[in-house]
């Protein structure tokens, strides 16, 4: 019988909490992000497969709402393990309820948003996803690292786009030499996404490039 490769047996790089820490909560898939949670396997099989087998069990949103009951004697949780999953999701939704929709109208309210990343030492490629009312259903980072045309690829922005259902997009990036303005690298992978865009009837709205005290805005220097 094949045993499980262990978390530890894995590159760096692919162990969950590593690339988390790496590249943020949005480059992980669900099975990679209960695997941090749940933190050890159980006999044969190692903790991002046994997250496979939960979501596979509690599909859609069963997870979100399973009991602490239902949860302990899945596959060997245990008590502690169901009260951790528990609890994380009740958070969760007492989080998702105090928060107000963040309404992006201006170049500013995007700078004002990536505070997170605009003093990162490497770039970080972000995608806003809206609604048609300009409020933003959800923000993924879509890579990190020097941008060029082949690492920015238009299905990577896309995919999730039409996934969330978003009506346009906001894309933007840092600049961690301190100058927003554009290169002309920037302007390719721009116009290659408004054109992608175009054929999805997803528009992109703005890509804002943002420094620390600083931001350019494509739309405002009507480059769009």
């Amino acid at each position: 019988m094949k045993m499980s490769m262990k978390i530890k047996d894995l590159p760096k790089i692919d162990r969950p909490r590593e690339k988390l820490e790496k590249y943020g909560p949005e480059r992980l898939s669900d099975s990679e992000l209960l695997a941090i949670l749940l933190r050890t396997g159980n006999a044969g099989i190692n903790v991002v497969e046994l997250s496979n087998k939960i979501l596979r069990k509690f599909s859609g949103a069963g997870l979100a709402k399973a009991s602490v009951v239902e949860l302990k004697n899945t596959f060997g949780l245990g008590t502690a393990k169901a009260c951790e999953i528990v609890a994380c999701y009740e958070l969760g939704r007492r989080h998702l309820q105090s928060k107000k929709s963040v309404l992006l109208l201006s170049p500013k309210d995007v700078w004002d948003e990536l505070k997170d990343i605009r003093v990162h030492k490497k770039e970080h490629f972000v995608i806003f996803f809206l609604d048609s009312r300009n409020q933003e259903i959800k923000r993924e980072i879509i890579s990190v690292g020097s941008l060029n045309a082949n690492l920015v690829h238009p299905r990577e922005v896309f995919e999730p786009a039409i996934r969330y259902l978003a009506a346009q997009v906001i894309i933007a990036h840092n600049h961690p030499s301190g100058n927003p303005e554009p290169s002309e690298g920037d302007s390719i992978i721009t116009e290659k996404l408004i054109n992608a865009g175009r054929l999805l009837d997803i528009e992109v709205l703005d890509h804002v490039i943002v420094s620390q005290k600083e931001f350019y805005s494509y739309k405002e220097h009507k480059l769009l």
